[in-house]
């Protein structure tokens, strides 16, 4: 049952009751029909959406099957024809002023602003039951990724992160292998990706220091809203709507861009869990664009330890259109894909494409062609279009986990960001204890860990 939306007072006073978890000594707030498990699966969710002019608009389409009830973004120019999609649905450009008013009126809620305000978005609707669905990477700090973590966990809300290859059948195949032993014992993997100097345009990073001319802020834009918790800075159309993702104040640059894709698979097949250790070499070698701007290009070294039988691992990634060694299982003419990872074993080798294992082969090819494929025998995920947001709704009705939920995701979203954080104190080895969520060895290093936010915002 609805009751009536709770106040400004109250939503503020839930928000910032704890620093994790769900608000206990807050007025209490009622929620929507957030109980996993007792919705009917022909019963539509009443869903929200924040940041609503990229990424969000093919969520969206993609859980068009729901009641898309609320829309929320800074920029209403930008996100204009998706306001124009969902004509019933409530506009607002303040996620805090639309949650004060649909708290009551919604299930879930989509997020896709850029990476440095997914956790203050995402930390809000948890504390008021809402189920999340939120772009990848998690969050922009691996603080922030812990808490949203943890705080999914004490909140019972279903959860999904936006890497939708999770959702497909060929990293399920590939798990598969690797218990098989198609391959045997992997203690090497190579992952590497284009970018920031090739593929989509919104995706191309620049590689530039800060600019220096300010020129107006499009009108009806929220400016400041947008910053959120990052430091101030004048607006500048490089940052919005396109080129955020190269900043680092706002974006986690390639590694975090398609880290959560392209790793995926090895980071789920061979169980990696925290690394041991990182260390990143990059092009940077001017002051004034290292301090803004990812390099054009990276390697970044991950050292895993055993896990139960399985050995040691190495995964080295690579970006700018830097490549690994060709290996010796590739036939004279292979050649390496834009974006995919190597997983070298003991009998042979896995390749495969970004976004959950596309174009996953075996190699060599004497080897694939003597396979035999094992049995099926991780659950699957309906498949289709939207599959990844649909496994979502799934779970927000029957309460089972969604693909990447939090709990892995989270933990895929904390490899990820920790080689990026690597990337900032380039060439410097780091320790790390994944448990404390710390660098052990290098203070400058482990201050990134959880880097400030700007007065006013807190987590």
């Amino acid at each position: 049952m609805r009751k009536n939306a709770i106040s400004r007072r109250t939503f503020l006073a839930a928000t910032a009751a704890a620093a994790t978890g769900c608000a206990t000594s807050a007025p209490r707030v009622s929620t929507a029909r957030v109980v996993p498990g007792k919705i009917s699966p022909n019963e539509k969710l009443d869903i929200a959406a924040i940041g609503i002019g990229g990424m969000g608009r093919a969520n969206l389409e993609a859980c068009s099957t729901e009641n898309i009830v609320a829309l929320c973004d800074v920029d209403p120019g930008y996100a204009g024809k998706v306001f124009e999609t969902y004509p019933g649905a409530r506009r607002y450009r303040d996620f805090r002023k639309m949650f004060d008013a649909e708290a009551n009126n919604i299930d879930g809620v989509i997020i896709a602003t850029p990476d440095h305000t997914h956790a203050v978005v995402a930390m809000a609707a948890m504390r008021l039951g809402k189920h999340i669905y939120c772009q990848k990477p998690l969050a922009h700090s691996l603080y922030e990724v812990r808490k949203l973590t943890e705080t999914a966990r004490e909140c019972n809300v279903q959860t999904q992160m936006g890497n939708q290859g999770h959702s497909s059948e060929q990293i399920r195949r590939l798990c598969e292998w690797i218990d098989d032993g198609a391959i045997g014992g992997v203690r090497e993997v190579h992952a590497w990706s284009d970018r920031p100097v090739g593929g989509d345009p919104w995706s191309d990073f620049p590689i530039m220091k800060r600019p220096s001319d300010t020129p107006p802020v499009p009108e009806g834009m929220d400016w400041d809203l947008w910053i959120g918790p990052a430091k101030f800075r004048p607006y500048h159309p490089i940052y919005h709507p396109m080129s955020w993702r190269g900043f680092w104040e706002f974006g986690t640059g390639p590694l975090g861009d398609m880290g959560c894709h392209i790793l995926d698979p090895a980071f789920w097949a061979l169980k990696l869990g925290h690394p041991a250790s990182v260390q990143a070499t990059t092009t940077h070698y001017e002051k004034e664009v290292a301090e803004e701007t990812y390099p054009r290009a990276s390697m970044v070294r991950y050292q895993f330890p055993a896990r139960g039988k399985m050995p040691p691992v190495s995964l080295t990634w690579y970006d700018g259109r830097l490549l690994p060694p060709v290996p010796k299982e590739f036939d004279p003419r292979q050649r390496f894909d834009g974006n995919g990872a190597l997983l070298l074993g003991e009998k042979g080798a896995i390749m495969h494409g970004s976004h959950g294992a596309g174009g996953l082969r075996l190699l060599p090819r004497e080897l694939a062609k003597d396979y035999k494929q094992p049995p099926a025998t991780v659950p699957r995920v309906k498949e289709g279009d939207g599959a990844h947001e649909q496994d979502w709704i799934r779970a927000c009705k029957d309460g089972n986990a969604a693909s990447s939920s939090f709990e892995y995701g989270g933990a895929l979203t904390e490899m990820v960001l920790l080689g990026v954080l690597a990337m900032r104190v380039k060439d410097r080895k780091l320790e790390w204890d994944g448990q404390a969520l710390r660098v052990t060895n290098d203070e400058e290093a482990n201050a990134l860990v959880n880097p400030p936010y700007r007065e006013g915002w807190t987590l």
